[in-house]
């Protein structure tokens, strides 16, 4: 009996030690939708786009930023639910979009030039 006793203090002793330990940590899980954006850098020039068509990974929650070059106004065409026309200067302009809460892929298109820009591969 009275190794039992002695074994249920020490029991609980060690597990409120292992908790306050847990505690004291400094690391905290992000929350959903706050990753670093995905940055993307456009440059139109005439009828030449790059990148042109090239599929870029993205996480589900995280923002992308266009950072488009272009030698004259337009409009990019984000095939997303729902669909986004996002405008853009001459000169450089900063677009934002998402984050996107659903895998797939979303088509990011110039219609001035009729070509798609990239394909965003959200997982």
């Amino acid at each position: 009996m009275r190794r039992i006793r002695v074994l249920v203090p020490l029991t609980v002793l060690l597990a409120t030690v292992a908790s306050l330990t847990a505690c004291g940590e400094d690391s905290e899980p992000t929350p959903a939708g706050t990753s670093a954006p995905q940055t993307i850098a456009v440059t139109i020039e005439g009828d030449t786009i790059e990148p042109n068509g090239e599929r870029i990974e993205v996480e589900i929650g995280q923002p992308v930023e266009f950072v488009v070059t272009a030698d004259a106004e337009g409009e990019l065409h984000v095939h997303s639910d729902p669909e986004q026309e996002l405008a853009y200067e001459k000169g450089t302009t900063i677009l934002e979009i998402g984050p996107f809460d659903k895998a797939g892929i979303v088509e990011v298109e110039s219609h001035d030039q009729h070509a798609t820009v990239v394909q965003l591969e959200v997982k």
